[in-house]
């Protein structure tokens, strides 16, 4: 009797995740009659990188263009009896398998490639995933139970710049939808280059977003959010923020306007104490945390 001939595939697939959905692709009835649902990805051709190789297939499967981790993990799949191309074969699958994002601004999946393994691509519910209102195949199993959000950690300076009009007010800026928050005032500021000294970070910040020179005074307290979600480049990440809050004053009568274009601020406003306790301007919790130590 002759044996069972022997195939052995290499391959790359992608995890995306977004919030609490999954981009997942169904296989056609080339693949399997049964409604399942895998990771997109597939085989890499002769000499392609599989960083390249997946971020190909991403985009034949679900026209979405993705970026892919610089590392991934292996998983290895041995299936004496499985059935390929209308014979019985003796296969083993190894998959590479990144973590990717696509853009939060992307369209809606849809397959691109004709009369291919995959028909469809959608977002699905993670919930659904897991209690198996979505069949998946073991692979989305695997890689799901591996996952990790990409670690962030992000130290800032940020400063609490008060004035005495009308009313008392306090300069903010608000948050764009290039940052996190999205919509919400935040004290002027922003992220420490390497080697900066923080007082000096905070000035060419102010400067850079509200167009107005300050001087930088006492460090106030260090204030610390530790959030998980989808970041504006739509990677989803586990993320750390450590914000330094420092009192500053700019000379009087300066008026600040929005100066960078583009960035992760879109406004920039005197705004008075008293909106913010009411709740009408709705602020970044670091703001109300300043207030109630000064």
């Amino acid at each position: 009797m002759a044996s069972t001939p022997k195939r052995q595939r290499v391959a790359a697939y992608a995890v995306i995740v977004r919030d609490d959905h999954i981009l997942l692709s169904r296989l056609s009835p080339l693949v399997t009659t049964d409604e399942l649902w895998t990771l997109p990805g597939g085989g890499l051709d002769h000499g392609e990188d599989p960083r390249d190789a997946v971020i190909r297939e991403i985009r034949e499967e679900t026209g979405l263009d993705a970026t892919v981790s610089d590392t991934a993990r292996v998983y290895s799949a041995h299936m004496p009896q499985a059935w390929r191309s209308g014979r019985r074969v003796n296969a083993h699958a190894v998959r590479i398998v990144y973590d990717g994002w696509v853009s939060r601004g992307a369209p809606e999946p849809q397959v691109l490639e004709v009369d291919g393994s995959t028909i469809e691509a959608a977002w699905q519910p993670l919930s659904a995933v897991r209690d198996g209102s979505v069949p998946i195949t073991p692979l989305v199993t695997e890689a799901l139970a591996d996952h990790r959000p990409f670690q962030r950690q992000r130290v800032a300076a940020y400063g609490l710049i008060r004035r005495v009009s009308t009313a008392e007010e306090v300069l903010l800026t608000r948050v764009s939808a290039r940052g996190y928050h999205s919509g919400m005032w935040s004290l002027p500021g922003g992220g420490i280059e390497h080697g900066e000294r923080p007082a000096a970070a905070l000035a060419r910040e102010i400067r850079e977003e509200c167009g107005v020179e300050a001087d930088i005074g006492a460090l106030v307290d260090v204030f610390d959010d530790h959030f998980s979600g989808t970041a504006p480049s739509g990677r989803f990440e586990d993320f750390h923020s450590v914000i330094l809050i420092f009192v500053a004053t700019v000379p009087a009568g300066s008026e600040p306007k929005l100066v960078e274009q583009g960035g992760t601020t879109d406004a920039v406003a005197w705004v008075p104490v008293t909106d913010i306790e009411s709740g009408a301007v709705p602020v970044y919790a670091a703001v109300t945390h300043a207030l109630e130590l000064t």
